[in-house]
């Protein structure tokens, strides 16, 4: 019993019942304790500048084939735009089918734009000329100050190349980073510990802010995202996995004290450098890690991809906006572009929501309102599904590039034989 409770991921467990439990019995108590959560997010987001410059750039100089480096990107961004384009409709056939807004009959005249207003100004800065300009830093540590990731992925991959040209002459820094990687990977593992902390915290502010007795209104809509979100996971990202030789459920059993950090902060960019690690441990080449795994929080957010389709028609419905074939058609392209548009971008759902609506102009901007209330709700579902998507995706891409070692991996993500 007592090595049972010794365990992270009981811990975690137990952590984010007692949250729940507080935020219901006793919300003036619970919602005091937010900054748990935030300063545990605020540590981990701390180490994963570092950890992502170290591993990426003792990756590439290690690998020394530039072109190496260049087909493992692509095949990455071609799997990413396949997999989010299939979250994105998904989100639209379960949102036609289910209609969650349909009888909610909210006059856009009565809604609290104002509470929107700061979404709305964020979105307004999301062309795509300002994003690709945003990938470069203004100086060399400023990447490592604003903490982007897309920031410092551009960095390590120049200092990367860089390190490469110079061959054997780099081989001191090369080996300065490897050992830099181990000690920020330490200290992830010793600020982990107090994960527990931070997921009581988190979910007891949560719980005690918005209640349970909030999410009544709007329960069909957080059930169908959280149905799609689940069935996208098992089909979909399942299906995947087993053509690809891999099971799901030891990749999810795998990465489970990680899943459960991300269920208790609701956020999946915390639980980054231990996937990474764990990634490296199951086989995966570190410069594949480094890559897939950074690039993926950008641009492979299948659950944020979900919620967007099936927000903006909700909110469709729910305002008695007539919205045709045609029109969620072009809705669905529009976001292919935006939802790649907000990556790194904190609230980047809901910003990139705003986006959406204010591009297509079909679907009135301030019907965002509705659901500004259970957002927190559904972004553990998100938050669950980005984190599961982007560990089968370093798989396969791991495994489509021939950087996988199965041997290394044994019993953890034993694939099937032959495969």
């Amino acid at each position: 019993m007592k090595r049972l409770f010794a365990s992270l991921y009981v811990q975690v467990l137990i952590a984010i019942v007692l949250g729940v439990l507080l935020g219901v019995f006793a919300p003036d108590w619970a919602v005091p304790l937010k900054p748990l959560g935030d300063g545990f997010i605020k540590l981990i987001k701390m180490l994963i500048a570092p950890i992502i410059f170290t591993t990426v750039v003792a990756g590439i100089a290690g690998m020394g084939d530039m072109k190496k480096v260049g087909r493992v990107g692509v095949k990455a961004l071609v799997y990413f735009e396949v997999v989010t384009t299939l979250a994105l409709i998904i989100g639209l056939v379960v949102a036609n089918v289910f209609t969650p807004g349909a009888g909610v009959h909210a006059s856009v005249a009565t809604l609290d734009a104002k509470s929107v207003a700061h979404y709305v100004g964020a979105a307004s800065s999301l062309g795509t000329v300002d994003f690709l300009l945003h990938l470069i830093p203004n100086t060399f540590v400023g990447a490592f100050v604003e903490g982007d990731i897309l920031q410092v992925l551009v960095v390590a991959l120049l200092a990367g190349f860089a390190l490469a040209r110079l061959g054997e002459q780099a081989r001191p820094i090369t080996n300065l980073l490897h050992e830099g990687a181990r000690m920020f990977f330490s200290i992830v593992s010793l600020v982990t510990r107090l994960a527990p902390v931070a997921a009581f915290g988190a979910m007891a502010f949560t719980i005690g802010k918005y209640g349970l007795g909030s999410l009544a209104a709007l329960a069909q809509l957080m059930a169908c995202v959280y149905l799609t979100c689940i069935l996208f996971i098992v089909v979909v990202l399942g299906g995947i996995a087993h053509l690809a030789g891999f099971s799901l459920w030891k990749v999810i059993r795998y990465v489970k004290e990680e899943l459960l950090i991300v269920i208790g902060t609701s956020s999946s960019e915390v639980a980054l450098p231990g996937l990474m690690e764990k990634l490296e441990r199951a086989g995966c080449a570190k410069s594949v890690v480094g890559l897939v795994v950074p690039a993926g929080y950008s641009f492979n957010l299948d659950g944020t991809c979900i919620y967007l389709t099936m927000a903006a028609l909700f909110i469709a419905q729910a305002t008695d906006t007539v919205l045709p074939l045609s029109g969620q058609i072009g809705l669905l392209l529009v976001l292919l572009v935006t939802s790649k548009g907000a990556a790194g971008v904190t609230g980047s759902g809901f910003i990139v929501l705003a986006a959406t609506l204010a591009a297509t102009g079909k679907v009135p901007v301030a019907g965002m309102a509705l659901i500004l209330g259970v957002d927190r709700f559904m972004s553990e579902a998100r938050a669950i599904t980005n984190f599961i998507g982007n560990t089968v995706a370093t798989l396969i891409v791991a495994r489509w590039d021939g950087e996988f070692d199965a041997t290394k991996a044994g019993d953890i993500l034993r694939s099937r034989p032959g495969a």
